[in-house]
């Protein structure tokens, strides 16, 4: 998953960008371009990718077993191991030498890119993410793999929902199984649950509560996480506990129709906004465009939200390859909501989802 050539790449991608290095500390950067999950700490981990000449990994002497064992050990990378009483920033700076513009990860701790501001006080600094978003936006068939296996895992976490969803259950009661459930499936870890009843409904990014779930009410139910590999699964779905609302089953019927045209839009070269057009559009003849209030989507891959992004004025076009969510929702404050998510990827002929469960309304 993380081949020499990915590292050769972004060092060609850094020149051509006008960027004397990238600094990469831990997070979805270093782990993009080396496959080292380093763990974020004061101490600093640093993949340094230079314009010209040979990167190295800047790492703390008992960090270094680590290191060395992780992915990163096959791209021939050197490890330049640190004691406690060195000054690693200094390091790089003495190495780099005179710079005129660093890429610093996107994730960066503001106490490291200002340490690196000191050390390097002529470098302008921008974001690596000038770079290297563009490369992860382009999906490998490898990492596509990554993320089918991901989306199947996560619908077999969806399928036993029914099980435990009903009446008189607190939403973090059923958290706690769903959880339980993603981790079964074969994620490693999960990275949330959200399980939003009734009223709760209405809030796209609810958590769980306390909140007792009671009869006749629809629950949102949002749930991801990633697998070993590192790529990340994310996926939605409505279900009602009991008889919904016949207001609700209305608007559902507008959000299924809504997502099934955003997601027949997809195929390369249409716009981003265009696929959230395609959702947008049939939610507002229907009435409900004041309340469908996020965007249509977010890239994924080694993190659940990255580009692109499926929004209104991305006017950036579909590749093979882009990955990234589909999912219009509608949420009336105070009474309910609703939220039907895909992954899907977009290839030479058009879209392949990558979730399969059902997308009608679920009633359990």
């Amino acid at each position: 998953m993380y081949p020499v050539s990915r590292l050769a790449a972004v060092q060609e991608a850094t020149a051509k960008a006008g960027i004397d290095a990238l600094l990469l500390t831990p997070g979805p950067d270093l782990r993009y371009v080396s496959g080292y999950e380093a763990k974020p700490l004061e101490r600093l981990t640093c993949l340094v990718v230079p314009a010209s000449g040979e990167p190295y990994m800047m790492v703390p002497r008992l960090e270094l077993p680590a290191a060395q064992a992780s992915p990163a050990s096959r791209l021939g990378l050197e490890f330049v191991a640190w004691d406690e009483t060195d000054d690693p920033y200094a390091v790089v700076a003495a190495r780099l030498g005179r710079v005129g513009k660093v890429g610093l990860a996107d994730r960066m701790w503001a106490m490291s890119s200002l340490r690196f501001r000191e050390v390097l006080p002529d470098a302008e600094q921008v974001l690596a993410g000038t770079v290297l978003s563009e490369l992860r936006m382009r999906k490998s068939p490898a990492e596509v793999a990554a993320l089918r296996a991901a989306g199947e895992a996560i619908d077999a976490a969806h399928r036993r929902v029914p099980e435990f969803l009903r009446a008189g259950r607190t939403e973090r009661e059923v958290g706690r199984d769903i959880a339980e459930a993603i981790l079964a499936s074969g994620h490693a870890s999960v990275d949330f649950v959200i399980v939003a009843s009734g009223p709760n409904g209405a809030s796209p990014h609810h958590d769980v509560s306390d909140r007792v779930i009671q009869a006749g009410e629809p629950v949102v139910v949002d749930i991801g996480g990633q697998l070993p590999n590192g790529y990340c699964s994310d996926s939605t779905r409505t279900y009602s506990v009991g008889e919904p609302p016949a207001e609700f089953a209305a608007y559902y019927e507008v959000l299924r129709q809504a997502q099934d045209a955003a997601c027949a839009a997809v195929r390369p070269g249409v716009s981003c906004e265009s696929v959230d057009a395609a959702a947008r559009d049939i939610i507002t003849e229907a009435g409900y465009g004041d309340y469908f209030v996020h965007r249509t989507g977010h890239g994924i891959g080694i993190e659940v939200h990255e580009e692109p992004y499926i929004v209104s004025g991305n006017d950036a076009p579909l590749e093979p390859g882009f990955a990234f969510s589909v999912e219009p929702g509608i949420y009336l404050p105070g009474r309910h909501g609703a939220r039907i998510e895909d992954i899907v990827v977009c290839t030479d002929g058009g879209v392949e989802r990558l979730n399969n469960t059902p997308r009608d309304l679920v009633v359990v």
